[in-house]
């Protein structure tokens, strides 16, 4: 699958495209972005954000912030269509947390032995070092924002 990725053959659902990340110790706002230089001010114009979209399910994950070196913060928006799940995502490192508010529609999130139930305006803090999903099971599509955090557990 890698290969064919590689060679633009195939677009990798957001779970593959995870577990690449992972499996390079990287992140998927690398993979997508690159790093860039760190500096006191940037601005993240709308029409240079780095765009993830899943052709099979519509999935949409927009980087907000800049990927610079040395930044612990990523801030996102996700676009999930209605009826659609990302799908377990791999766990991430100890120390990776992640903030979640919904601005349009009805999220759900999977996490072990739990399903939690967010409506617009909602928002949920967990530990990601487990396996979790967000799935959109209403008819309306779904947006929310999400901030990736990661702790240096040295």
């Amino acid at each position: 699958m890698l290969s064919k990725v590689e060679r633009g053959e195939k677009s990798p659902t957001i779970g593959v495209a995870k577990r690449i990340a992972h499996a390079l110790d990287s992140t998927l706002s690398f993979l997508t972005g690159g790093m860039e230089d760190r500096q006191a001010v940037v601005v993240v114009r709308h029409d240079q954000r780095h765009v993830f979209r899943d052709s099979e399910t519509g999935f949409e994950r927009h980087l907000l912030s800049p990927t610079m070196v040395g930044s612990r913060v990523e801030l996102l928006q996700h676009w999930l269509p209605a009826g659609v799940s990302t799908g377990m995502m791999p766990a991430y490192r100890s120390g990776t947390e992640k903030h979640v508010a919904v601005a349009q529609g009805e999220l759900i999130v999977t996490l072990p032995g739990q399903e939690i139930q967010l409506a617009e305006g909602d928002a949920l803090f967990f530990e990601a070092k487990v396996e979790h999903a967000f799935t959109n099971r209403s008819k309306k599509n779904c947006s929310y924002y999400l901030v990736i955090s990661h702790r240096d557990d040295k």
